[in-house]
Order: C-alpha cells, then structure tokens, then sequence
C-alpha cells in the first residue's frame, strides 16, 4: 500500500513539474514588450531654477532699446561709435527684487567691454535704466571679473581672490568719502581664496563662461567657470541691502559688446 502511494504521489509531481516547464516555455516565447518613458529625469540641483529670460524677447526686462536687443538667442548690449553713454545704463529684470537668491548665467564679453550683473540694487533718481547696489563684475580685459563692486556706493568690497569682511564707515562720514582709490575703506581681507592672476587664467577671453551668484543673509559670493572668485561678508549696517533689483550692465567706455543667456534664478 505504501509503494503504491509513493508511486501515485510521483506521478503527481511529475505532471505538475511538467505543466510548470509547458507553462514557462510559453511565456518565453511571448514577445516582450518595451515601454519607453518619454520623461526625462530633471537634476535635482537645476530642478528649483526657472529661466528669467526667454531666449527670443527682452519680454519682463526694461532698458535702452538703443543699447538693449536680442541677438543669437543672447541678450545683448551693445556701444557703437555713434552711441557712446555718458552713463552707465542697465537692462533691469522686473520679476521681482530679490533677496536670497541664486543666479546663474552664460556670458560672452568683447575685449574693451566693461559690464557686470547687478542684485539687490536700487534705482537712481533722475538717471533713466540706471542703478546702484552689489555687482558680480565682468570685464573683457578679465582684470575685475568675479570681484564684488557696489555700484555708485562704496565701490570695491572684494578683489578677484578675495573673501572679505565689510565694516561701517564713522559716523557723521558720507558713503562717497569713504571710499579710497576706488575701493571701501572698511574692506577687511579675511583670507585669500587663490592668487588673483591665476584665478583670472580660468576665465575664457572672448568666449562664453558661466557665472553663478549666490547671495544668502549678508553673504555674496561669485564663482566663475564653477570657482569661487569672490566672497563678502558684508557687516556693514548703514549701507547693506538685503534685497532689490537685479540687472545687466553696459559701462561708459569705447564700442563694446556683452551677451548674456540662459539666465536662470533660484529664490
């Protein structure tokens, strides 16, 4: 009786090892089907950016349409010999006036070009596309670009290599006489990032480079091509500005030209 039980039971477990091996060489056989996602994956990093200019139009931008247009997907500000400025005019975003932020750009400067991104700016009175207020400078020559200069106030705050900590002036001084050969008297060189020369050498003359400003509570810093250029930390109650205007500049100088694009911000 048990051999006759074994022997069923084999049986049993014969055929069903035999359904599994049918059942699985049919599925082996069915075409498989290939599902393409048509999404793509956004870095995480990129993902908190929106594009403040559009590539095509100046559309949420203000400026001197004689200085200001859009060329190659670029904007573009240019000086010819028959527009020579006797001040320094802005393209001035008008999204907003930011604060905290994180501003990252592809640039393009001729040679003799001297111009520069502006943030946490305020308007000048009487002087149209005009502002005053942190700068991440750029220049063609590349002597300044990636120093912080304050426009129409306390000038330089931090050379290219520098990381800085700005006090006041005394009181009863004005701003304008607190500044000596063109720099902040209160400029205090906390450390050396790296050698201004040598950081310069990272800088392509004449082609495109990025530039990414990060400016966080009193602290401004600018990278250029991903290296940190210059570092502030602005101590300085009287005259600081957490917020305002950002814009793109094109300097009093010769006929010049500076392309600015993909033009991205993070608030």
């Amino acid at each position: 009786m048990k051999n006759l039980l074994k022997s069923k039971w084999l049986r049993v477990e014969l055929l069903g090892l035999g359904a599994m091996m049918v059942v699985g060489l049919v599925n082996c056989q069915q075409p498989t089907e290939t599902i393409t996602s048509t999404i793509s994956p956004v870095a995480p990093v990129e993902a908190d950016f929106k594009s403040i200019f559009d590539g095509k139009t100046l559309e949420g931008w203000e400026g001197n349409p004689v200085y200001w247009s859009v060329k190659d997907g670029a904007i573009t500000g240019t000086i010819t010999p028959e527009t020579l400025l006797k001040a320094n005019t802005f393209l001035i975003w008008q999204g907003g006036q930011p604060g905290d932020f994180e501003l990252k750009a592809e640039f393009k400067i001729s040679e003799g070009g001297n111009s520069g991104i502006n943030y946490r700016s305020e308007l000048v009175e009487d002087v149209p596309f005009a502002l005053k207020g942190y700068q991440a400078d750029i220049d063609g020559k590349n002597n300044y670009t990636g120093q912080n200069y304050e426009e129409r106030k306390r000038a330089t705050l931090a050379y290219r290599g520098q990381e800085t900590k700005i006090t006041s002036q005394p009181d009863g001084v004005g701003v304008r006489e607190f500044v000596e050969r063109n720099a902040w008297k209160g400029l205090n060189v906390e450390k050396e990032i790296g050698d201004r020369a040598e950081l310069g050498s990272l800088i392509k003359a004449g082609e495109w480079n990025s530039i990414h400003i990060v400016a966080k509570g009193n602290v401004l810093k600018h990278y250029v091509n991903g290296q940190l250029m210059s570092e502030v930390h602005d101590e300085d109650p009287k005259n600081r500005m957490e917020s305002g205007y950002l814009g793109v500049q094109v300097h009093v100088g010769p006929p010049m030209m500076v392309q600015y694009k993909d033009v991205m911000l993070k608030q």
